[in-house]
C-alpha cells in the first residue's frame, strides 16, 4: 500500500504530478475536462485524503460537464460547476433541534433551467389550471417546456445541503402546502423581494427545497425545507402527467430529476 501513488489516477502529464508528500513547494496539476475547459490545480503537500477528494471531484466535474451544452454563459457554467463540486449533506433533524431562529439568506446566484424526470418526461405548465405537469414533449413541442429560475439560498450553519428556490417566473414560485397530513404541490403568487431572507417562524420556508444529488451521480431530488422527508415527484405511468409531492421513490413515483442549465437570451 505505501508504494502506491493514487496520484497515477489523475489524467496529467508524469511532469505535472504531485511531488513526494515530505516537500513543501506548490504544485500545479493541469487537468483537461474538456476542449474548452481546463481546471488548474494548485497545491501543497500531497495526502491520500486530498488527492482521493481531488479525484471525485474531478470525475464529478468532467461527467456533468459532458452533458450540459458548449454555449453556456459564465453564470450557467458557474452554476453547473457548483452543482457538481459542492457536497451534499441530508440531515434529518427536525427544525426545533436547533438551536435559535434557521436563517436562510438568497444569494446573487440565479441560473435559468430545465426540468425532466428519469423517464425523460419534461415538466410544462397549463395556463388555464396554473399547474404543473410532466409529459413527453415531441419534436416542435420543445418550447412549452418551464424555463425555470433556480436561486441558491444560503442555509443556516447548522445546515450542510444545497438549498433553492424554484420560480416560474418573477413572483410564482413552487410551493409546499399541507393539508390532512398530505403535502400538496402548488404554484404561489408572491412578491421575490420579500424572499431575500427566510428563517423558521415566518412560514417562508415552504419555497424553499434541499437539492441532493447522490455520490457520482447527475440526477437530483428536491426535498422541501419545511415538510421533511416529501420531495417533488412524477408519476411513473406515461398516461399521469401529475406533478406532486410523495414521501419516497416508489414503483408509481419517480423523484429524481435532470437539470439541465440554459443560455441566458
Amino acid at each position: 500500500m505505501s508504494d502506491f501513488d493514487l496520484a497515477d489516477a489523475l489524467d496529467c502529464s508524469p511532469d505535472n504530478r504531485a511531488p513526494p508528500s515530505d516537500t513543501e513547494q506548490d504544485v500545479e496539476c493541469d487537468l483537461k475536462l474538456s476542449e474548452d475547459l481546463n481546471l488548474m490545480v494548485t497545491r501543497n503537500r500531497t495526502t491520500m485524503k486530498r488527492v482521493a477528494n481531488l479525484v471525485l471531484a474531478v470525475n464529478m466535474l468532467s461527467k456533468s460537464l459532458s452533458l450540459c451544452g458548449r454555449d453556456l454563459s459564465d453564470v450557467a457554467l458557474c452554476g453547473a460547476i457548483m452543482d457538481c463540486v459542492v457536497e451534499e449533506t441530508v440531515f434529518q433533524e427536525a427544525w426545533n433541534s436547533f438551536s435559535g431562529k434557521p436563517l436562510f439568506q438568497r444569494c446573487s446566484s440565479v441560473c435559468e433551467v430545465t426540468v425532466s424526470d428519469e423517464r425523460q418526461k419534461d415538466l410544462i405548465l397549463t395556463t388555464r389550471e396554473m399547474k404543473l405537469q410532466a409529459i413527453t414533449l415531441k419534436a416542435g413541442n420543445c418550447d412549452r417546456e418551464v424555463n425555470f429560475k433556480m436561486c441558491h439560498y444560503s442555509p443556516p450553519s447548522s445546515i450542510n445541503s444545497l438549498t433553492v428556490l424554484l420560480s416560474v417566473s418573477k413572483n410564482l414560485h413552487i410551493s409546499c402546502s399541507m393539508e390532512d397530513g398530505k403535502v400538496s404541490l402548488i404554484l404561489e403568487q408572491y412578491s421575490q423581494e420579500s424572499l431575500n431572507e427566510i428563517n423558521q417562524d415566518d412560514g417562508l420556508d415552504r419555497f424553499l427545497f434541499f437539492k441532493m444529488t447522490p455520490p457520482g451521480g447527475s440526477l437530483v431530488s428536491f426535498e422541501s425545507v419545511k415538510f421533511r422527508g416529501w420531495f417533488i415527484s412524477t408519476s411513473s405511468v406515461d398516461v399521469d402527467p401529475s406533478v406532486e409531492m410523495c414521501q419516497a421513490a416508489t414503483s408509481c413515483r419517480v423523484t429524481c430529476f435532470n437539470v439541465k442549465h440554459q443560455e441566458k437570451k
